[in-house]
């Protein structure tokens, strides 16, 4: 079966930035992901050199900001109360973490300062602003379930679960 809109893809990939420094690994863990192609689900840059791909195939791809994570905003920083962070005495300039939403759910920051009861963050996404390398292998590739679909992400192993 070929990479489509409404497939699920099994892969391991390695990310590397434009100098060839490794960000992320899937090999790292042993686990391959499962993305849902044409949901939002992976950035569209990588999701355009997988499509009409097999099982099997290996894809090397070099995805622009503008296909990727978009570019870096200037002024994109905020003051945060520590409240909003799962364990603040732990934070330090330049690292990443996760800021709970008052809506609802997470959004990755950048710490910039930590002060003694705010934090400044940078909200631009760590990746903005990036060309970016994928080195994929593609494991596998199904027909996603009217429910993935109806969700918009994957269920079960590899997935979201309920």
């Amino acid at each position: 079966m070929q990479v489509a809109k409404d497939t699920v893809v099994s892969m391991h990939y390695i990310l590397t930035d434009a100098g060839g420094l490794e960000i992320e690994s899937s090999r790292s863990s042993g686990q391959p992901i499962e993305a849902l192609i044409g949901h939002g689900g992976i950035i569209p840059g990588l999701e355009k050199a997988l499509i009409d791909r097999l099982a099997g195939d290996r894809v090397e791809v070099d995805v622009p900001p503008d296909e990727g994570y978009g570019a870096r905003t200037e002024g994109q920083t905020q003051r945060v109360p520590k409240k909003y962070f799962r364990d603040p005495t732990r934070l330090k300039p330049g690292m990443l973490t996760a800021l709970a939403m008052k809506e609802g759910g997470q959004r990755m920051v950048t710490v910039i300062k930590v002060g003694s009861s705010v934090v400044d963050v940078d909200l631009n996404h760590p990746l903005a602003g990036k060309t970016l390398h994928f080195d994929v292998e593609i494991l596998a590739v199904r027909a996603a379930s009217a429910e993935e679909i109806a969700h918009k992400h994957v269920h079960g192993t590899g997935g979201v679960e309920h």
